[in-house]
């Protein structure tokens, strides 16, 4: 009796360590989503709201745009102050593999250390001289497009993953057929409605482009997914099919919509009600939606460093970390460059409406040129172990 009782108490004690670390990392993360989005916060304040506090600050007004870029200047200026937190909690947990270390305590606590080290990289980045902000929004500009190319993929292997899943179950079959003609169908409700609402006159050359575009890169992806070498990759791997194709298909309308919805208040092609700057409840909505969004695509992201890693063994120690710290961190880092780029329009020197995110012709073209990567990167990974037939794929 008291050896069992002994080896119920080991194995307890071989339990609650492991437990305890889902508990805290698990905790981890959601309290650096709180401080990202606390951060995001204040660059809206900062921009919104903070222009004559801003105006006091002689040394910002040699701005390109005068006093009405100030606030995009401060939004740039959080923004570094938010990157270098999350650059410098990246260089102190990259490579950290086990529990109860030094990093790993680093990266579950030591949380007061922490909050004096946001707050004064808050407030530092606006001692800094405008030349060098200038400097660190042109490099955000890559930083965001970097982020936005990690969470595309990060879709990606989403798609597949759950494709794999209900794949393997044989009750799954159904719904996913479900899945597909659903996702199709909300795919061609999507592009006639586009096609309605933001191409109602043939001058609307370039909204018709956008939408023509989006419909011919849903077909190419769906024939080849439908390709006979395409239906049975599955064997090899690449499992592509009807419901991987009609998410995508989603996904790229999505984009299309949202690359349109991004075009400046002067563009008389787009008939639907948009961002105006004014308090009415569809634009505030929108704002609450949009950051909201800029939190969950940081936050699920940086959760998803399986994704860039390459296959390890099939077993796990119990003292290993349960996702990848450095490239966590490394996420939010680019994270803050990307909500910086969203909060000015991609454009260092545009004046930006109260409550608008994302607005402007240089948001409309990265939205395009990400929706163009997306469908690009899925068809390669449909058509690339057979363009690529020497080359041994993982």
């Amino acid at each position: 009796m008291d050896l069992e009782s002994s080896r119920d108490h080991a194995s307890l004690e071989s339990i609650k360590p492991l437990s305890c670390s889902i508990a805290h990392g698990s905790a981890a993360r959601y309290i650096y989503g709180i401080i990202f989005m606390l951060t995001t916060l204040i660059a809206w304040v900062v921009r919104d709201y903070s222009h004559r506090a801003l105006s006091e600050l002689h040394y910002l007004e040699g701005c390109l745009g005068g006093h009405n870029c100030l606030g995009s200047e401060g939004v740039l200026r959080i923004s570094f102050g938010c990157f270098v937190f999350f650059l410098a909690m990246f260089v102190t947990t990259v490579g950290t593999t086990r529990l109860y270390g030094a990093r790993d305590v680093w990266h579950n606590r030591w949380w007061p250390a922490k909050g004096v080290m946001w707050v004064i990289l808050m407030v530092l980045p606006f001692l800094v001289p405008p030349s060098f902000i200038h400097i660190y929004g042109e490099v955000a500009r890559y930083g965001a497009g970097i982020f936005l190319l990690i969470q595309l993929l990060s879709v990606i292997n989403f798609i597949y993953w759950w494709n794999e899943q209900w794949f393997s179950e044989e009750r799954c079959k159904a719904p996913m057929l479900v899945v597909a003609f659903v996702s199709f169908g909300a795919s061609i409700v999507a592009t006639t409605y586009m096609s309605l609402w933001f191409a109602p006159h043939i001058s609307c050359t370039l909204n018709i482009f956008f939408t023509s575009w989006t419909a011919i890169l849903i077909n190419v992806m769906t024939a080849i997914s439908l390709h006979s070498k395409a239906s049975i990759a599955h064997t090899n791997g690449v499992n592509a099919g009807l419901m991987t194709s009609g998410l995508m298909s989603v996904y790229l309308c999505f984009l299309c919509w949202s690359a349109i919805m991004s075009e400046p208040l002067s563009e008389a092609c787009n008939t639907r009600p948009r961002q105006t700057g004014k308090s009415d409840w569809l634009t505030l909505l929108s704002f609450v939606i949009a950051l909201a969004a800029i939190v969950m695509a940081a936050y699920s992201t940086g959760t998803d460093s399986q994704t860039f890693c390459l296959p390890k063994k099939s077993f796990e120690l119990d003292d290993e970390v349960p996702y990848g710290y450095g490239f966590f961190h490394l996420v939010f880092a680019l994270g803050s460059m990307y909500f910086a780029m969203l909060f000015i329009g991609w454009n260092l020197h545009q004046t930006m409406h109260k409550y608008s995110i994302d607005v402007g012709w240089a948001s409309v073209w990265v939205k395009i040129a990400n929706e163009w990567a997306a469908a690009a990167i899925y068809i390669w990974t449909m058509i690339g172990r057979f363009v690529l037939r020497n080359r041994e794929f993982p």
